[in-house]
């Protein structure tokens, strides 16, 4: 009987899809990832794994699991995996795009709302007791209606974004490495990188992180930012020079930033960007809806049952 591992506890009536027809080994942690020495034990002998972006998935891993035919990785990002790689040991690789688009995008729309509004630090000053009675300028924040926003990566989730924006009459601009169809629909125009940091009242980061985006927003680019600017990233942490995102926050070299997303992840109470005033922090939530999670389980099993079974993966990468 094929043999699959599953890196973290999930829907167990997904899972029983799995075990009518194959032996099924699954991670009983839900937060904890599986350490690399079990990750490697477990996975010598599977055909298949479905794996998170917290399971690295290399040489190393390839080369020590003869056997594998599948990785299904549950999320739509796969910098966590070596393709090359993967193409020479001759393993499909499949994520699962679409079905969490609209999610996410909800997320980085309610992260901008939060960010602009101050919501975090109005609620914190009241839990708190400090909350003395109103004034004209107390917890003042920014309006989004009406304000140019641009989208560094106009992808699905970037598109799903700028379609909530409508509602707000907002001046669209978006930086690809080429024109998105989407975009025309949207009233959405392209431009220069230097363009978009330059005139947007809020910068959404929605792009894969590539050797070309890597660190693409620095000092050099916060400093090219609006004083009044929020920064929000949905993206990949590595997207972001963290250093110079919270020396830009602190100086008030741009407004504000809120992000879902961390270089190193997860972050403690001991991360730089923790108690920075105008810094909205979340744990990587972007797709953690329960509707769209079981879509993203469900994708990745089928994806797996396809390829063990002879079939065709349904969202292969690469």
């Amino acid at each position: 009987m094929k043999k699959i591992v599953i890196t973290r506890n999930i829907n167990p009536d997904i899972v029983d899809k799995l075990r009518k027809d194959f032996e099924v080994s699954v991670w009983e942690e839900d937060q904890k990832p599986m350490p690399r020495e079990k990750f490697l034990e477990e996975t010598k002998d599977a055909h298949a794994v479905l794996s998170m972006l917290s399971d690295k998935v290399d040489e190393e891993f390839l080369s020590n699991a003869p056997e594998l035919k599948v990785v299904a990785n549950l999320a739509v990002g796969f910098d966590n995996i070596d393709l090359d790689a993967a193409r020479r040991h001759e393993v499909v690789i499949t994520n699962t795009p679409d079905v969490l688009t609209e999610t996410t995008a909800e997320l980085a729309f309610t992260l901008m709302l939060v960010s602009a509004r101050k919501v975090l630090a109005a609620n914190k000053e009241l839990m708190e007791g400090g909350w003395s009675g109103w004034s004209p300028y107390h917890m003042a924040g920014t309006d989004v209606f009406g304000k140019t926003v641009g989208i560094f990566g106009m992808g699905s989730i970037g598109a799903a974004f700028a379609r909530r924006l409508a509602g707000f009459r907002s001046n669209i601009l978006y930086h690809n490495r080429s024109e998105s169809g989407a975009a025309d629909d949207l009233g959405a125009k392209l431009v220069s990188f230097d363009e978009l940091l330059s005139e947007s009242d809020f910068v959404l980061c929605a792009a894969p992180l590539t050797e070309e985006t890597k660190h693409k927003f620095d000092a050099e680019a916060f400093g090219k930012m609006k004083d009044t600017a929020h920064f929000i990233n949905i993206g990949r942490g590595a997207h972001v020079v963290e250093d110079d995102l919270a020396e830009a926050v602190r100086t008030g070299v741009i407004a504000g930033a809120a992000l879902d997303v961390f270089e190193n992840e997860p972050i403690g109470a001991d991360h730089q960007f923790v108690g920075l005033d105008n810094m909205t922090l979340l744990p990587h939530i972007g797709s953690a809806s329960v509707a769209t999670r079981n879509n993203m389980m469900n994708l990745c099993v089928n994806n797996i049952m396809e390829v063990l079974n002879g079939g065709r993966p349904i969202t292969p990468v690469g």
